[in-house]
């Protein structure tokens, strides 16, 4: 009865969000009360949220920092000089300009946003593309690439955030065995993008650009905005060196951790009362908006695991599998995640998916953190799903639609995913035990 009831409770849910007849925040909180209540459960209901929100209440303050952080070492113009270094490059060369398109992406993708990583690069990137006549589709797929692995797997991502949020696991528990994972998969990214640009020279030739590619080009691209902090730029690097320094090292909680970045980043770059209150509201809007959702997740998680429906689903999911298969779980998660992520959002996969494979992959002794991580790597397929609001965008300032777009990043989104599974696999962030 409780598989059937906790069953009927993700299919609402789905449902409900992938209908958009309820927001995920509304979704996440309405409709486990809901059932939870339908199943006799009402008198217990509060505390299960209540021990749902502490679940979770790290991860929201790990989301809310790191997002400030990031966010604000944006504005300070932190990552100018690589774009200025890049367009010096790049030039009018197709190969360069992919691959120099890659390295922005990638570093811009650390804030774990995917509007701001596509505004950025294709605001920096897209006019030259235009200028000497290359197929702005490498833009986007070499861009889309990017973002899902370095906020596909970092924790202050919105995949990872939601599958600690999920499965309540320690972020830097979570992070640093993949680490490996994610360097290669940026490797495989900047391969594809030279690949592609290399089919492009081919197509187009290389082009010298005698104004485009000057100092007067570089700077109508990046602007002059009064928040940058050009004479900051080193005191920048090296704080955001040592957070991530001390991050992988476990030095203090990652919460922790952004959290005196932050106020750091606030007081040396901006010690104006008012510019700080500028500044915090410029990216308040998306802060609150990711950490609502992980404390919607918390009363979700906390209803879900409170009345052993999680249980009860998973025991029958294990109840269908070989035991001679268990060994297969994480393998099996990150090669299905590739389909189910495209076609569900990440609300729906990760709230409602992941918590009952992880409670069925704990029967055979493998950790739900491995589980977790494993339902990332088929990040770069999802993000090719019409559901994603960023990719949509991405779409629109290309001027491309959505199946062409589907077509032609399809081929390099798998291979991608299956590269990093393989790379998960031999580092042992999933095992794959015979």
């Amino acid at each position: 009865m409780l598989a059937l009831l906790g069953l009927a409770m993700v299919v609402v849910f789905t449902y409900m969000i992938m209908s958009k007849r309820m927001s995920p925040i509304v979704a996440l909180t309405f409709i486990p009360i809901v059932f939870a209540i339908a199943g006799g459960f009402g008198d217990s209901t509060g505390k299960m949220i209540l021990d749902g929100l502490k679940m979770v209440a790290p991860s929201a303050a790990l989301l809310l920092f790191a997002i400030l952080f990031f966010g604000l070492m944006i504005d300070t113009g932190l990552f100018d000089p690589l774009i200025r270094v890049i367009l010096h490059k790049v030039n009018g060369d197709p190969v360069k300009i992919a691959v120099g398109t890659a390295l922005l992406s990638l570093t811009v993708a650390l804030d774990g946003d995917g509007t701001t990583t596509y505004m950025i690069t294709c605001a920096a990137m897209l006019p030259l593309y235009r200028r000497i006549g290359m197929n702005p589709m490498i833009l986007a797929t070499v861009s889309m690439l990017s973002l899902s692995i370095m906020s596909g797997m970092t924790p202050w991502g919105g995949p990872a955030t939601r599958a600690i949020a999920a499965l309540g696991l320690d972020a830097s528990d979570y992070f640093i065995p993949l680490l490996p994972t994610m360097a290669a998969g940026a490797a495989c990214v900047v391969l594809i993008a030279y690949m592609l640009g290399s089919k492009e020279r081919a197509r187009i030739g290389n082009t010298e650009l005698q104004t485009g590619g000057g100092e007067c080009y570089i700077k109508e691209i990046l602007g002059d905005q009064p928040y940058k902090r050009p004479r900051f730029v080193w005191i920048n690097l090296l704080l955001v060196v040592a957070v991530m320094t001390a991050l992988v090292m476990g030095l203090a909680h990652a919460a922790v951790l952004f959290l005196i970045g932050f106020v750091v980043a606030l007081m040396i770059n901006y010690p104006q009362l008012d510019i700080q209150k500028e500044r915090i509201l410029a990216h308040s809007g998306n802060a609150m908006t990711v950490v609502l959702l992980v404390f919607a997740a918390g009363v979700f998680a906390g209803i879900f695991s409170g009345t052993k429906m999680v249980d009860a689903l998973a025991q029958s999911i294990v109840d269908m599998i070989p035991p001679s298969w268990g060994h297969l779980f994480p393998m099996v998660v990150a090669i299905t995640s590739m389909p189910l992520t495209f076609v569900l959002s990440n609300d729906a996969y990760y709230f409602g998916v992941v918590p009952i494979l992880a409670k069925a992959a704990a029967a055979y002794g493998i950790s739900p953190l491995e589980i977790a991580r494993a339902s990332i790597l088929g990040q770069p397929v999802h993000l090719m799903s019409p559901l994603v609001a960023s990719t949509l965008l991405l779409v629109g300032m290309v001027d491309k639609d959505i199946g062409d777009f589907q077509k032609a990043t399809v081929k390099w989104a798998v291979l991608l995913s299956l590269a990093i599974t393989f790379v998960a696999v031999i580092t042992g962030a999933i095992s794959f035990l015979v």
